[in-house]
C-alpha cells in the first residue's frame, strides 16, 4: 500500500535576514483543501504585514502556532496531505517537468511550485515580488562550495538563461546567474535552480540556530501572581518585529556614531506667506515638508559631507553625487524612513507628490524592504506630531539628520519692535567623526537663509 505524503510547509526568511515574524490571523483552518499559492496566514515582518501563500496544495492537517505568537524562520507553519505517492523520485520528477513546462510556456507566475520538493521542507525560500534577499549576503550554493577547489570565491559558468522571467527573478533576489549551478535539459538556468540558490542563501545563516526550534510563544504569556518591583504585572507583550528592527538600528546608531547636535530658531513668515500663493488652480500649495526638503538639498550641494557616509571600518568617508533622501514617517506600527532615490533630481513639485505617495504607503503597512534602505541624509518633520524640538537619533549609516519642529507664531523682535512671526526650530544632528561644528553650522545658516528668504532660492529650484 502507498503511503500518502504529509508535507510540512516552513517559514522561509522573508527578507532582510529577519530571523522571524509574527502570525496575525490564520486565513485557512485544518481540514480545508487549499492550492498553491493560496494565502495560508497574514504575519507581520520588522517592515509590513503580508500574506504567507502555501508552496502546496491539499489538505490541510494541522496549523502551528496562534495569532499573536512569534513563528521562528526555518519553523513549520502548516502541514498538508496532498495525496500523492510519497516517492520522493516521482515527486521531484513531477516538478521539474512542471517547471520546465511552466518555463516554456512563459508563465508570468514565478512564484508556482516554490517549495515542492524533499529538499522544501527544510525551509526552501518562498520569493515574493515585495520582498528581496540581500545580494550583500548572497553566498555559493552548496554544491557550488565542493566544486571550488581550494577556494571560497564562487564558480563563474557560462550561463545561458532562456526565460527573461527567470532572468528577471535572479536580478531581484540578488543573485549572480554565473554562480547558479544549472539543471536544465539544454543547460540553461531554470526557475527551480534560481529558488534553490535562494533558498541556500536565506536559510543557511539561521540553520544552526533554528535547528529543532519550534513555534515561538509570546514571553510569559500568564502573568497571575507576577509581582516586579511590588507591583502586580499587568501584562507581558513581545516585541514586535518592526520594534526589534527599529530598536537594533537605534541601538547601533548612539553606540558606534559619536553625534553631536546644533539648532536654531528659524523666522519662516515669508515662507508661510508665499506657500499661500503656490497652490496652482484648482491644486493644493505643496506641503511645508516638500519645501523644506528642497532648501535642504539645496544646502547639501555645498556641504556634500553631510549627505555622505563612513565605511564599515570608519577609515574611508564614501562621498556620494547627490542624495537619497529619507524622510522619517510615523506609522501605526511605528516609525519608518522611507527612501527618495535621486531627490536632489526632483523639482519641489515632484518631491511634494512623492512624499504624499510615500506617507500613505508607509501608514498603510504595504512599504516594500527595498524602499527602506539607501538613504545618505534624513529629514525629519516631527512638527507635525505637535513638538517644537528633539536630538534625534542618526539613521544609520547616514552622517547626520535635520529635525524640523512646529511652525508657529511667537513673538519676534524685527526692526527694534516685538511683533508676532512665524518661528520653526530647526535641529542638525551629525557625525562628529566626518565634520566639526563650524561645518555643520555652516550648513544650518544656508537652510536658514533659505526659509527665511524662500525668492532667493526658487530661481534654483
Amino acid at each position: 500500500m502507498t503511503a500518502l505524503t504529509a508535507r510540512v510547509f516552513r517559514l522561509p526568511d522573508l527578507g532582510e535576514g529577519l530571523t522571524e515574524a509574527g502570525l496575525v490571523q490564520w486565513l485557512v483552518a485544518v481540514g480545508d483543501t487549499i492550492v498553491t499559492d493560496q494565502a495560508i496566514a497574514e504575519v507581520e515582518t520588522a517592515k509590513s504585514i503580508v500574506e504567507l501563500p502555501s508552496p502546496f496544495a491539499g489538505v490541510v492537517t494541522a496549523l502551528h502556532g496562534e495569532p499573536g505568537e512569534t513563528i521562528d524562520v526555518g519553523a513549520p507553519v502548516l502541514e498538508v496531505d496532498d495525496g500523492a505517492d510519497a516517492s520522493p523520485d516521482a515527486s521531484d520528477a513531477v516538478e521539474r517537468d512542471a517547471y520546465r513546462e511552466e518555463e516554456r510556456a512563459g508563465s508570468g507566475n514565478v512564484l508556482i511550485g516554490y517549495g515542492t520538493s524533499e529538499r522544501a521542507t527544510s525551509g526552501r525560500r518562498r520569493p515574493r515580488a515585495d520582498v528581496q534577499v540581500d545580494s550583500a549576503t548572497a553566498r555559493p550554493t552548496t554544491e557550488q562550495a565542493r566544486s571550488t577547489p581550494e577556494s571560497d570565491a564562487p564558480v563563474r559558468r557560462p550561463v545561458a538563461v532562456r526565460s527573461p522571467l527567470v532572468r528577471r527573478l535572479a536580478r531581484d533576489l540578488g543573485l549572480d546567474v554565473h554562480t547558479i549551478a544549472a539543471t536544465g535539459h539544454d543547460g540553461a538556468v531554470t526557475r527551480a535552480d534560481v529558488l534553490a540558490a535562494a533558498v541556500d542563501v536565506a536559510v543557511d545563516g539561521v540553520t544552526a540556530q533554528h535547528r529543532g526550534a519550534g513555534v515561538g510563544a509570546p514571553a510569559d504569556a500568564s502573568t497571575a501572581g507576577d509581582v516586579l518591583d511590588g507591583l502586580s504585572v499587568a501584562s507581558r507583550e513581545r516585541l514586535s518585529p518592526l520594534r526589534k528592527a527599529v530598536s537594533a538600528k537605534l541601538a547601533r546608531s548612539r553606540s558606534e556614531i559619536p553625534e553631536a547636535t546644533v539648532w536654531v530658531d528659524v523666522d519662516a513668515t515669508e515662507l508661510w506667506n508665499l506657500r499661500s500663493h503656490m497652490a496652482p488652480e484648482g491644486g493644493r500649495a505643496p506641503s511645508v515638508t516638500a519645501l523644506l526638503a528642497r532648501f535642504v538639498l539645496l544646502a547639501l550641494e555645498d556641504h556634500p559631507v553631510l549627505a555622505s557616509r563612513l565605511s564599515d571600518d570608519a577609515s574611508e568617508l564614501i562621498s556620494f553625487e547627490g542624495v537619497n533622501l529619507g524622510v522619517a514617517a510615523d506609522t501605526a506600527r511605528g516609525l519608518m524612513v522611507p527612501v527618495i532615490p535621486r531627490a536632489h533630481d526632483l523639482s519641489i513639485d515632484q518631491l511634494d507628490t512623492t512624499l504624499r505617495e510615500l506617507s500613505e504607503t508607509a501608514r498603510s503597512g504595504s512599504m516594500p524592504a527595498e524602499r527602506l534602505r539607501g538613504s545618505t541624509f534624513t529629514l525629519n518633520n516631527y512638527g507635525g506630531l505637535g513638538v517644537d524640538g528633539s536630538a534625534a537619533i542618526i539613521n544609520h549609516p547616514d552622517v547626520a539628520i535635520l529635525g524640523i519642529g512646529r511652525i508657529i507664531e511667537r513673538p519676534w523682535v524685527v526692526d527694534g519692535q516685538i511683533v508676532a512671526r512665524r518661528i520653526v526650530q530647526l535641529s542638525l544632528v551629525f557625525d562628529h567623526r566626518v565634520c566639526d561644528g563650524g561645518y555643520a553650522a555652516s550648513f544650518l545658516r544656508r537652510v536658514t537663509e533659505l526659509i527665511e528668504h524662500p525668492l532667493r532660492a526658487f530661481g534654483r529650484v
